[in-house]
C-alpha cells in the first residue's frame, strides 16, 4: 500500500481547482473540504444535512478561502435523474470539475451476516457503493474536461482484508476497491483522470465511536492528521498515479 502521510504541499497547491467532497457535513469530508479550500481550491460541498453543509461554508469563508457551494443530496434516496440533474447543475455553474473526493458514507451495524438485517445492508450498499457509482458515471464528463483531474474513492481496511462481523460496510468497500480499479484502466489512456482508493484508518469521527464505543478517542488520529495523503491525491504532484491503492496513515 501506498502512503503520503508526511506529504508537504506547496502553498495554494490546488489553487483555481474545482474539487468536490461528499459527506461534506462532518467527520473527514468536513475537514478535507476545509484543508482543499485553504489550498486556493473553490469546493462543492455535497451531503444530506443543509445546516452542516453552511456550517462548513462559513467555516470555509472564516479561514479566508474562496467562496465555496453547497449541494444537498442525500445518496440513499437518490437516482439516476437526481446524478444527472446534478451534473447538469455543475456544468452550467463550473463548467468542468478538477477532483472528487468520494467520502460519504455509513456504517450500518457490526453483525453476524446470518442476521444482518436484509434492508439495512441495502441502504449501505446503496450510500456507500450504488451511489458514488452512478454520481461518478454522471461526473466524468465534467472530469474529462480538466487537464488534470483526481478521483478519490475512500476505502477501509476491512474493504481490503475481510473481517468478521463487518457485514455490508466491509462488501461495500471492497466493491468500491474492484469499481475504481475498472474505471482507472478504462481512463487511463482516453482522459486526463486518476482513480485511486484512500484508506484513513482509524479516525476520530462519530462513524469510528459507532463502530468502537468502548474505544477512546484521543488514542486515534483526528481527521486534521491525516490529509497528508488527501492533499497528495487530489494536487498536482501525483499526476499520473492511477489505479493505486493509498493509506492515509502509515502504520496501517
Amino acid at each position: 500500500m501506498l502512503c503520503q502521510f508526511d506529504y508537504q504541499s506547496p502553498a495554494q497547491l490546488l489553487k483555481n481547482r474545482i474539487i468536490l467532497v461528499t459527506g461534506a457535513g462532518a467527520g473527514i469530508g468536513r475537514v478535507a473540504a476545509k484543508t482543499f479550500a485553504a489550498q486556493g481550491a473553490t469546493v462543492i460541498l455535497l451531503g444530506r444535512t443543509i445546516s452542516k453543509l453552511e456550517a462548513v461554508y462559513d467555516e470555509i469563508l472564516a479561514q479566508g478561502s474562496p467562496e465555496p457551494a453547497i449541494y444537498p443530496l442525500n445518496l440513499e434516496g437518490a437516482s439516476w435523474p437526481d446524478y444527472q440533474a446534478m451534473a447538469d447543475r455543475l456544468y452550467e455553474e463550473f463548467g468542468r470539475l478538477d477532483g472528487v473526493l468520494h467520502n460519504a458514507g455509513i456504517l450500518g451495524r457490526i453483525s453476524p451476516v446470518q442476521s444482518y438485517n436484509p434492508e439495512l445492508w441495502q441502504q449501505v450498499m446503496q450510500v456507500n457503493f450504488n451511489g458514488p457509482v452512478m454520481m461518478q458515471q454522471a461526473i466524468t464528463a465534467l472530469l474529462a474536461e480538466s487537464e488534470d483531474a483526481s478521483v478519490i474513492f475512500t476505502s477501509s481496511s476491512v474493504g481490503r482484508k475481510g473481517k468478521a462481523f463487518w457485514g455490508a460496510y466491509a462488501a461495500s468497500k471492497f466493491a468500491v476497491e474492484g469499481f475504481s480499479q475498472v474505471l482507472a484502466q478504462e481512463l487511463e489512456n482516453t482522459t486526463s483522470i486518476r482513480v485511486n482508493t484512500l484508506n484513513p484508518g482509524a479516525t476520530r469521527t462519530q462513524m469510528r465511536c459507532d463502530a468502537y464505543p468502548a474505544e477512546n478517542p484521543s488514542t486515534v488520529r483526528a481527521p486534521e492528521e491525516i490529509m497528508g495523503t488527501y492533499l497528495y491525491l487530489m494536487g498536482a504532484d501525483s499526476k499520473g498515479i492511477t489505479g493505486q491503492m493509498f493509506n492515509a496513515q502509515p502504520d496501517l
